[in-house]
Formats: C-alpha cells, structure tokens, sequence
C-alpha cells in the first residue's frame, strides 16, 4: 500500500537530497538543486518507507520537516525524495463505512481503494465569506434535552464534555443515527490521539447498532507520531468537505478529542526548537486552531456541523487550551456522572450546559421562555436538594414543593430512549420533533401532569406517551 505514489527521479525530475540530521521525529534534508516547498511530503528510506512534512525552509538548499512515520533505521547522508506535493487524502463516495488513517489508507484489512478514486490535498483555505451562509439555523437532532436547552448550530461548532462511562459514545452513536434519517447526510468521526482500544470499540458498537454505512472513520492514534496527530483533523475535514461541496450533503463532523490536536502541536512546536508560549504551550496555538475550526461552517451548498470532545486540563478553564477552543464553540454540551447515577440518560447537566443559539431572535420566543423556564425550575430544585435531603419535601413552602416537583417530572420527561441502544435497554428509541419537546414541557410547566406519577414521564418520547397508569410498560 503506498502513501503517495513515488516514482523515480529520472522519470519525473523530483527533487532529490540527502539526510543531514534526524532528532526524534524532526529530519533536516539538504536539497542542492530544487528547495521543497513547506507542507511538501518527503519520502525516505529507514527499516520502512518514511514520509516526512515540510514545516520549515531553513536557507536556500536545507528544510526541516516533521516525520509522520517512524524513523528508525534513517541515517545520515541517506537518500531522500520530495514527492513533489502535500499529502492527499481521497474523495468519494467508497469511504462510507470505512476506517482510514491520515493518509487516507484503509486500516480496515476489507482491502484498499479502487486505484482511480480521486485525492484531494489537506491543506485548504476556510470557505470565502461570499460563500457561507449568512442565517443561523439549528440543527434538530431529536434529543429532547440538547434541542431544548442546548441547541446546536447548523454547520457551528459544539463542546462535549465528559469523562469516561457517562454515555458520551451513545450520544455520538445517536447523532449520527438522526443525521441519516433526518437529514440523509453523512457523519465522519476523527480520533485524535485515541487510545486503540477505544477506537476498536467504537467501531465494533457502531457496525452493531447499524450507524458505520453511513459513515467515516479517521484515526490518527496515541501511539503513533505527533505529525499523525496534528494532520489527522485535517484529513478528515477535507473528506468532510468533499461530502458537503461536491455531493451538498449535510456532514456531522465527530472530533475526540481537540485537545490531543493542541497537544500534538505543542509536541511538534517543542521538538522544531520554537520558544514556549504561556503554560508550555506553542507561540502559534491560536492560528493552528484556527486553521482547523474556520473550514468547519455552512455553505450555500450543505453544512459540516462539528461535535467536539474537549478534555480541560485539571478543570481548568482558563487554560489556554480551553479558551481557545471556547472561543470557537456555539454550545456546550457538559454529561453529568451523577445524572448517569440517577440513571437520568442521556446524563446531560442542564445548569452547566448551555448555546448561544438560545436567543429569541434564533430560536423563536416561545422556545427561549419555556426553556427558559425549564432551566429556572432546576436551578431552584438543585437549591433545595440539601434540604429534601435532610428535612424532607414536606418541609418547603408550598410554591416550592410544586417547583420541585415540576422539576422532576421535567427532569424524567427530558430522559429519552436511543435507537442505537433498544437492544440494550428493550425500550423502543425515540427521536422527538423540537415541537414535541416544546409542548411536553409547557404542559408540565401548566401542571397538567401534577396527578401522574413521576415514573410515568420517564423513557418516553412525545408527552402524549404518558399515562396515568404506572404499569404501563414500555
């Protein structure tokens, strides 16, 4: 399987130089006659074939790159290739239901690519501003919680925080199920610097619950070279693009994790000898990010929506990897190990969560006041929790005993069953209008549901799914 075609020299006239220096994985070449250009692939020979990015120009006959392969067995005065471009990943249709590393090469083992498919380079411009759409839409992903109270820009960026075993993988898996039926795109999942035990996993659940047809996958592993790490978000972009340029198709664009891109970035601004900027981190943390968020938007054509996983560093928000990334998000999507406890699923935080998609101005005014409302009766519920505790419900004021109580039923009716887990959990999954979701919490917020019982509004989609009796089975 070959990263790029490399013919030799005589028949094409590529440039050819000699390995002078090899640090880790930063490679000085000299080239005597043709100076690669930066972001040039290079190809060398060590145990196996190199490849080797382009980052720096370091006077007119030496550049330094990046490897993005091992380099054991490389030495000094060894032969080395410019390909003569960037790397290129391909575009087409045949990369559904695949799994691809950043090179565009299938890791699958269900064979390689027909060898005409068409490649695109990875390094390309934002989208012109006359070619953005200027309205901002939502983008409607049948989960009750998140359209109601967190809702997400169509063709924005949103924030996924969450640590281990708190449904984030589900929550994934469910988007990508509603954005093949309700907007007959595609989704394209990026693991950056995922551990390979979880990207196994994540496939073998995804071809279980049905999802993988309909979508890429692109992994540039934790063990595998900072370079891999730092170019694999955009490899899966270009795919991405393609998908929404070429095909106008609605994209949902997965990122886990966008801090592994700034890590791997910090890796490679330490290694090529540049000064640290605050924290540690590399003086060009923000126009890295910004090379990568800005491609993420809607167009005329379709949209890229992106869901980004984003680890904080020890809860630190101001972090400069954490502030960055926030300047860029629309919403924020923060699961809650308590809720999961409570078996509140999907196990959002509705006080930690929020959109700047929440305005009336986008959302409509009725959508922003009951939302609104919604979030005003669990703010005061998780005021009064220590006191239910200790004294009992019956010991608040009237007025309070009706918000909490409110709160709760609105707490179980924001529970929803998944489609890509009815197998797990026998309820049948769910994906509810923003209309539903609306109605049903107005009604609770009317009282009219005060003489059902709690469990009646739990695991259920639109309100009219409640009923009075409890053993209702679902």
């Amino acid at each position: 399987m070959t990263r790029l075609s490399t013919p030799s020299l005589e028949e094409n006239g590529q440039a050819q130089g000699a390995i002078l220096e090899v640090h880790s994985s930063v490679v000085d070449a000299r080239f005597p006659t043709r100076l690669p250009p930066i972001y040039n692939l290079l190809h060398a020979q060590g145990r196996e074939p190199v490849y080797i990015e382009v980052l720096q120009q370091l006077d007119s006959h030496r550049v330094r790159g990046i490897a993005l392969t091992p380099t054991a067995g490389l030495e000094r005065g060894a032969g080395i290739t410019d390909t003569g471009g960037p790397i290129t990943v391909p575009v087409s249709a045949e990369l559904l239901g695949r799994v691809f590393n950043v090179f565009g090469e299938p890791i699958d083992r269900k064979g390689a690519l027909p060898p005409d498919t068409p490649r695109r380079t990875i390094h390309r411009g934002g989208v012109p501003l006359s070619r953005q759409a200027a309205v901002s839409r939502v983008f409607v992903t049948g989960i009750k919680i998140i359209d109601l109270l967190s809702p997400i820009e169509e063709g924005g960026k949103s924030g996924l925080f969450g640590g281990a075993g708190v449904g984030k993988t589900v929550l994934i898996m469910e988007m990508i199920q509603n954005m093949v039926t309700r907007y007959e795109g595609v989704s394209i999942f990026c693991g950056i610097g995922e551990r390979t035990r979880e990207g196994e996993e994540l496939y073998r659940e995804m071809k279980e619950s049905g999802v993988l047809g309909n979508t890429v996958m692109i992994f540039g592993q934790m063990n595998e070279p900072p370079g891999v790490r730092f170019r694999v978000g955009h490899s899966a972009l270009t795919m991405a693009e393609y998908f929404r340029d070429d095909r106008g198709q609605n994209v949902l664009l997965l990122v886990d994790n966008i801090f592994r891109f700034i890590q791997a970035g910090s890796e490679i601004s330490g290694l090529l000898g540049q000064i640290p900027s605050r924290l540690g981190y590399q003086p060009t943390l923000s126009t890295e990010l910004s090379d990568l968020e800005e491609r993420i938007t809607n167009t005329t054509h379709g949209a890229i929506t992106s869901i980004q996983a984003v680890y904080v560093p020890a809860d630190d928000f101001t972090d400069p990897s954490a502030e960055h990334v926030f300047g860029h998000l629309t919403s924020s999507i923060v699961l809650s190990r308590k809720k999961a406890g409570e078996a509140i699923y999907p196990a959002v935080d509705p006080l930690q969560s929020g959109s700047k998609m929440l305005a009336p101005h986008v959302v409509g005014q009725r959508h922003y006041e009951v939302a609104q409302e919604v979030i005003r009766s669990f703010a005061v519920y998780e005021d009064l929790k220590d006191i239910i505790a200790m004294l009992g419900i019956e010991e608040l004021s009237r007025q309070d005993q009706k918000t909490v109580r409110r709160a709760r039923r609105l707490e179980r009716f924001l529970t929803q069953p998944f489609v890509v887990t009815e197998q797990f959990t026998g309820y049948k999954g769910r994906s509810v209008s923003l209309e539903n979701t609306i109605e049903g919490c107005e009604r609770i917020l009317n009282d009219e549901f005060e003489d059902y019982p709690e469990e009646a509004l739990y695991m259920i989609g639109s309100i009219d799914e409640a009923k009075k009796d409890e053993s209702q089975g679902h």
